[in-house]
């Protein structure tokens, strides 16, 4: 059989899990997941489980953070003073924002404390310093390289 190879287009189902079991995501009841191998389309721990294996076959891998969403950086954290956000936005703890960078791009934040004066917002990955689990499966290779 074929093995998947860096530069190929597959499909993938996968369920993925935190080291307790919680569940964080899935495929199931969707369409398999599509990306081409190795241009870091999704983390690079997966992709590299990925590469290697025959349609049909089932894993188990668990990736360590640095291969997944890397490590939680402290310097993400940050207090915003309260007038600075409009007030009719949300800011629960919990509560998702965006926000844009100097350059130009998009940051997604986590508020994580509010208060009238400040609230503090986290834009590190959720998953970040997490060890990840995912059972996968390659369905098919849709275009090889």
């Amino acid at each position: 059989m074929t093995k998947a190879k860096s530069g190929d287009t597959v499909r993938i189902h996968y369920t993925g899990t935190l080291t307790d079991g919680t569940q964080f995501d899935s495929s199931e009841g969707r369409d398999p997941l599509e990306f081409t191998l190795g241009t870091g389309q999704i983390i690079q721990g997966l992709d590299a489980q990925v590469e290697g294996m025959e349609v049909g076959t089932k894993d188990k891998v668990t990736i360590p953070a640095d291969q997944a969403y890397g490590p939680r950086n402290p310097q993400n954290i940050q207090q915003v003073p309260r007038d600075q956000i409009p007030q009719e936005v949300n800011v629960q703890p919990g509560a998702q924002l965006q926000a844009r960078t100097q350059d130009g791009n998009t940051v997604m934040l986590t508020v994580v404390e509010a208060s009238d004066e400040h609230v503090t917002v986290d834009a590190n990955h959720p998953l970040a310093g997490q060890d990840l689990v995912f059972a996968v499966e390659l369905v098919e290779i849709v275009k090889a390289a």
